[in-house]
């Protein structure tokens, strides 16, 4: 008799903290959280998932930066108060790095919404992930155009920087007319988002009569001897939509190695950075629309040691985005995921540090407007289109 009511209260026991295990942030499923109604307080908690570490780790830090940037100065002009949950995508890695980061916050019933992710691939793995938990997610920086065609992330998807549309017409433009290119080599880095953009411009080169080469490198390839060997020395640009600002890095510096330096190097908004910036002065990009006027990146500057991270600022209107749909969904003291999605795609900003306003469309894309075309300059990128 005792033996068999031990074992019954040891069931009982196992049943009740199975329950509560259930039940935790770090355990529940992702669908568990969608209509869960949570107590905003007065700190509420915004999601990162963003590149931590890993080959865009250079990229990653600008927008981390710019987001803190955002919940800081929030934080001490506002009696309510945001907190960041972060998870590290290791953009250029496998994109299962991304889902096991969307995994970490999905599950989450505190995280409202995400900021993120930062590469078109990731929004693509992630997708079920986020969705699943109904969470929306507002990225600065994926681009590929696809993304918000169709259905599987409408409402639960945006982003604050123009499609691969716009950049590859505006890039484009400027081959033609300022660069009067009419030989044009392409590589793309085998990612979606590099593959999706290289199609766009091939494709817009083509129709304009320009003379396009095209070729595919492994995104993590280091040594691309072989590859420069086949691009002809009457090719006035070549073409490269990466991510990755080292792989990009090292490109130029084997093609002046290879005593083609001469060839203008055009890369996209993901080769934006110092390193890229760096090889010389022959190197162009096509890069998200910023205002550096802006007060609010003079602020950041300010505060920063003069530097802009402009890579990250579109980061910051999607904190912006995130965080102004949080606190109107949490007017009534509660929210769930659910209100602050509807709030995010009822978003109105009047002025940004975009330079424009900022509205979705119903598939998630901001109002549209143009790329901005960057020459390097003294080691750094300066806005010539």
């Amino acid at each position: 008799m005792r033996k068999g009511l031990l074992a019954a209260v040891a069931a009982l026991g196992l049943v009740i903290a199975a329950a509560a295990y259930a039940g935790s942030p770090s355990s529940a499923g992702p669908q568990s959280a969608e209509g869960t109604l949570v107590t905003c307080g007065t700190t509420r908690t915004i999601g990162l998932l963003a590149p931590i570490t890993g080959p865009a780790a250079s990229l990653g830090a600008t927008q981390v930066k710019w987001v803190e940037y955002y919940v800081s100065t929030y934080n001490k002009t506002h009696r309510t108060k945001f907190r960041l949950r972060k998870a590290d995508t290791k953009l250029g890695g496998p994109v299962s790095e991304a889902v096991k980061a969307a995994r970490l916050l999905a599950p989450d019933e505190n995280v409202l919404a995400v900021v993120g992710a930062a590469g078109s691939q990731e929004v693509e793995a992630t997708t079920a992930t986020l969705k699943g938990g109904g969470v929306a997610f507002v990225s600065g920086s994926a681009t590929r155009t696809t993304l918000t065609k169709g259905t599987a992330r409408r409402g639960y998807f945006f982003r604050t920087v123009p499609p691969d549309a716009f950049q590859s017409r505006d890039a484009v433009a400027y081959m033609r007319t300022k660069l009067r290119a009419r030989n044009v080599f392409i590589i793309d880095d085998q990612s979606s988002y590099s593959k999706g953009l290289a199609d766009e411009v091939q494709g817009k080169l083509r129709r304009a009569g320009i003379t396009v080469n095209r070729e595919s490198v492994a995104q993590n390839e280091s040594n691309f001897a072989s590859l420069i060997a086949t691009i002809e020395r009457d090719t006035q640009v070549v073409y490269i939509p990466w991510q990755l600002p080292p792989r990009g890095q090292a490109f130029g510096r084997q093609m002046r190695s290879a005593g083609k330096g001469n060839i203008t190097l055009f890369g996209a908004d993901g080769m934006f950075d110092p390193a890229v910036s760096g090889i010389g002065s022959n190197v162009y990009v096509s890069f998200f629309p910023i205002q550096p006027t802006n007060k609010t990146i003079k602020a950041y500057q300010r505060s920063h040691g003069g530097k802009g991270d402009f890579f990250g600022a579109p980061s910051y209107v999607a904190a912006q985005v995130v965080g102004g749909a949080i606190d109107r969904a949490c007017r009534n003291g509660d929210a769930t995921r659910a209100e602050v999605r509807r709030e995010i795609a009822k978003t109105r900003l009047g002025s940004t540090l975009l330079g424009s306003p900022v509205r979705f469309s119903p598939g998630g894309d901001v109002n549209p407007t143009k790329f901005g075309i960057y020459k390097s300059r003294n080691g750094q990128f300066a806005r010539v289109g």
